[in-house]
């Protein structure tokens, strides 16, 4: 009976799933053997949405309703040496991207994560396949499940569908920790069809993120990333690749960390003569603080990073640019107790500079979270307010998540 009552206990801690819920249990976990040791477990989660903007044409509505996410994750040990995750869902369907029958590109299903790992020894483990242990910063390895904001600081998710397929990349990985120093380190193929599919011959004096596809994969095949972070307070899992976002007070951390990401040859630019290649560069500092406020239910979270981004001289496409970010969130757990909804108000800055251009790009955030359960039910409000050269968009939006 102990050593069941041990082994369920571990595994909570090795997600860190279970934040602030009362209800949550060890979720949906089935043993396959008498003492736990051999499992499945599988979570799956919704993020339903309604935004309103004035920012529309005339003929469009400002009130719309989208499918944010909506995720299965299932991983299994049949023993500790050895672990296979699989991880299946779609994003962002709308009334513009479904389609009548559910064929198109939005309404697929398709695989976020797959992979297998072997443990090398107690703290370490080597992995591959398709993969989510990201370098950089903790918001490029940040879980869905538990944002403190309503979602994550774009700019951080830095390399997502420019090398990878939404922000997972093929290739193989380790992980592990000494003392209180995790790590996280991988070597992966670049994607060869990415996002920016702008052709070079017609697009003169301009870097691309194209450098697999144009330059090939011998020389531009290859990107590098890790991270690394070291924990003054409680230690945090690294069971899964999945940054919690906030522990609304059931752990007290406080963690710094660095990370990188290399992709030699990865852009590329045209003179109508040559084309030139150009290294891709990404380092990020961050600190992460997350704790309890007195006894009475109150809590803190804060988060800061800095990130140099060098994709290539002068570029910018999208949410992506030559230049640099920096990025803060702060939340604040009001007091109350657990059994009831609690309340989380919030504020969120990032300021990103491109050398392309003059203007930076400036976004605020501000909202609250009720939470009904902890994370696994939880009511979000926030506005959001984006500026970017003559550009300056504000948006209401009111997320619905559940996750089992």
């Amino acid at each position: 009976m102990k050593k069941i009552l041990f082994l369920f206990l571990f595994s909570l801690s090795y997600l860190g799933f279970a934040q602030g819920s009362p209800d949550y249990g060890g979720g949906l976990k089935v043993s396959i053997n008498e003492d736990g040791s051999k499992y499945f477990r599988i979570i799956s989660w919704a993020q339903m949405q309604a935004t309103y903007s004035d920012d529309v044409p005339e003929t469009s509505s400002k009130l719309n309703f989208n499918l944010r996410r909506a995720r299965i994750l299932m991983y299994s040990q049949i023993n500790k040496n050895f672990l296979i995750l699989a991880h299946f869902g779609l994003n962002s369907l709308n009334a513009n991207n479904m389609s009548a029958v559910g064929k198109t590109d939005a309404s697929q299903l398709f695989f976020h994560d797959i992979w297998a790992q072997y443990s090398v020894g107690k703290k370490h483990a080597v992995g591959g396949g398709l993969h989510y242990w990201n370098g950089i910063s903790r918001l490029n390895n940040q879980s869905t499940l538990n944002i403190m904001t309503l979602d994550n600081n774009r700019q951080s998710w830095s390399t997502l569908g420019l090398t990878d397929q939404f922000a997972r990349h093929m290739g193989v990985y380790a992980k592990g920790s000494f003392d209180k120093l995790q790590y996280r380190v991988s070597i992966n193929d670049a994607l060869t069809n990415g996002l920016d599919s702008r052709d070079p011959s017609t697009a003169l004096n301009t870097t691309i993120y194209g450098g697999r596809k144009i330059v090939g994969s011998r020389d531009a095949g290859k990107v590098y990333s890790g991270y690394f972070e070291y924990g003054f307070k409680d230690a945090e899992s690294n069971f899964l690749p999945f940054k919690v976002g906030s522990y609304l007070g059931t752990k007290k951390i406080f963690n710094v960390g660095a990370g990188f990401f290399m992709h030699p040859k990865g852009s590329v630019s045209f003179d109508g003569t040559t084309i030139t290649s150009h290294d891709v560069n990404i380092f990020a500092v961050d600190a992460f603080y997350d704790a309890p406020v007195g006894t009475n239910g109150s809590a803190i979270t804060a988060y800061a990073t800095y990130q140099s981004n060098d994709y290539g001289k002068n570029y910018l496409f999208s949410a992506y640019g030559t230049g640099s970010m920096m990025y803060a969130h702060l939340g604040y757990v009001l007091a109350r107790d657990k059994t009831k909804t609690r309340f989380q108000p919030y504020l969120s800055y990032a300021s990103n500079s491109y050398d392309a251009v003059n203007d930076d790009r400036k976004v605020l955030g501000v909202g609250t979270n009720a939470y009904m359960s902890g994370h696994n039910s939880k009511l979000t409000l926030e506005y959001k307010n984006e500026k970017f050269g003559s550009s300056d968009i504000g948006t209401f939006t009111l997320q619905a998540m559940i996750y089992l």
